[in-house]
């Protein structure tokens, strides 16, 4: 089965109501087995490919997941556009539990994380100075609103190791430097993404403040697995819009990103790696 919408689901968001027609589908990939398998099927009257990102039941830590299989797995899909929902803490006043962001930017927190899927004698460089797909993120933020969820377009998304949350000291500087929320998963994806040519969007689910906020330590579990299972009602109602607005043109720069990155001699290029990269690269070479 092939599908040119990919959704990402994240803490909360192991399923998607409304899907029809699902087909799972298990891809095994260069770098080893995806997080779950693909669940194949229709919504809104569309191809779509769903993958639960720590896999179902949760069984995979931030610091575990192996990205550039998730995301190649997307790209053997035929996946064009990748809405990626993700669990965060609030770094701003008004990023309010159960808001949702729309980062149009990331900083980078992780420690030694494969998030290329280029070396071995292949060498490219894309641009990521706008991460985000300029038109997937207006999609997203009117699906938002049609769906009557609160949210916010723009800032920027710190990815942080994990698997612990942050210190009173390390919120303190994340705020200091203007950050709007933080979370553990969504850079490697943007990167990869970029580089696989699908364009790519965060929905940052806000589900409580960061270790800042005065009132962080009164916040019970009880509490964020609430908002956890409010968000994700919130996110299939938004996915469910967004899907159904998706222009069948892509009219960004996402589907050309390796145009002008591939630096690495032509003849040069060892066949070994050329095969293994032949779905992100074949068209160029």
């Amino acid at each position: 089965m092939k599908a040119k919408i990919g959704i990402i689901g994240g803490s909360g968001l192991y399923s998607m109501p409304g899907f029809t027609a699902q087909e799972e589908v298990a891809i095994q990939t260069p770098w080893g087995d995806p997080s779950d398998h693909y669940m194949v099927g229709r919504l809104a009257g569309k191809d779509v490919a769903f993958l639960a990102r720590h896999g179902r039941g949760h069984r995979i830590s931030p610091s575990e997941l192996n990205f550039r299989a998730n995301i190649y797995g997307m790209k053997a899909l035929g996946v064009e556009r990748i809405i990626s929902l993700s669990a965060v803490g609030s770094l701003k006043e008004e990023h309010r539990p159960l808001d949702f962001v729309i980062p149009d930017q990331f900083f980078d927190r992780t420690r030694g994380r494969a998030s290329t899927f280029f070396g071995e004698g292949l060498v490219a460089h894309i641009s990521f100075a706008h991460p985000v797909c300029p038109q997937l993120s207006d999609v997203v933020y009117e699906a938002c609103r049609a769906a009557g969820v609160n949210a916010k377009k723009g800032g920027t998304y710190l990815c942080m190791e994990g698997p612990a949350f942050s210190t009173l000291a390390e919120s303190n500087l994340y705020r200091s430097w203007g950050m709007d929320v933080i979370g553990m998963t969504n850079l490697q994806e943007a990167k990869l993404a970029r580089e696989a040519e699908i364009c790519y969007v965060t929905v940052a689910m806000v589900t409580d403040y960061d270790c800042w906020h005065p009132e962080h330590d009164a916040v019970t579990v009880e509490q964020i697995i609430s908002n956890l299972n409010r968000n994700a009602e919130n996110a299939a109602r938004v996915v469910v819009e967004a899907v159904a607005q998706i222009p069948e043109e892509r009219t960004c720069g996402c589907g050309s990103a390796l145009r002008h990155a591939i630096i690495t001699q032509r003849d040069r290029i060892p066949e070994a790696t050329r095969k293994k990269l032949e779905l992100i690269v074949g068209k160029y070479l």
